[in-house]
């Protein structure tokens, strides 16, 4: 059996290494924050771990991350098991998502399209549908960006080619996001 200490070592030298992203994060973490204030949303999609974060982030927006205040627009691509299952089976998987962000997406809003390896196909359609209507896109992931890194405008990779190093870092990210956007909410907006 692989000792703990050698997985926690890894996990702690990416973290380090992380730090190399950290003024594209702090950049998206503003551009949230206005796409909050200018009463437009956020849009999130990703594929198995990826779609969970994608959740998770979309529940600390809309629920709360560590202060009671107001919700805010937040929506994961990824729940909406009628809509995944009709597309796929009708359409395809790979426009999954697109098709949503066709319905749902107006210029101004924000899509954080998450992908460890920046391949997966439902995510770069994603982006580029985006991206024809105006939204801005925040790309999270690994090392080399893949081909989401031409769709994004906003690109963070995480550097890392192993999959639960770069979702440990991701979810560190969106929660420093959501910390962010709530101190800047005014005093008001709390509940």
């Amino acid at each position: 059996m692989k000792p703990f200490y050698e997985e926690l070592t890894q996990h702690i030298a990416v973290m380090n290494l992380a730090q190399s992203c950290a003024e594209s994060v702090e950049f998206s973490a503003n551009l949230l924050q206005k796409t909050f204030e200018s009463g437009s949303k956020v849009l999130l999609c990703g594929n198995g771990g990826s779609a969970a974060d994608a959740q998770h982030i979309a529940a600390e927006f809309v629920v709360r991350y560590q202060l009671k205040r107001r919700a805010l627009p937040a929506i994961a691509l990824t729940t909406d098991t009628s809509i995944l299952t009709a597309h796929a089976n009708d359409f395809d998987f790979d426009s999954v998502f697109a098709r949503q962000i066709e319905a749902l997406g107006n210029a101004g809003d924000t899509l954080i399209a998450i992908s460890t390896s920046g391949n997966s196909k439902n995510i770069v359609q994603a982006a580029q549908i985006a991206r024809a209507k105006n939204l801005n896109v925040i790309a999270l992931t690994g090392e080399s960006g893949g081909s989401l890194a031409e769709f994004s405008t906003h690109l963070i990779t995480v550097p890392s080619k192993i999959t639960a190093r770069i979702q440990e870092v991701h979810i560190l990210i969106g929660h420093y996001w959501c910390g962010v956007v709530e101190e800047g909410l005014n005093v008001s907006e709390f509940a």
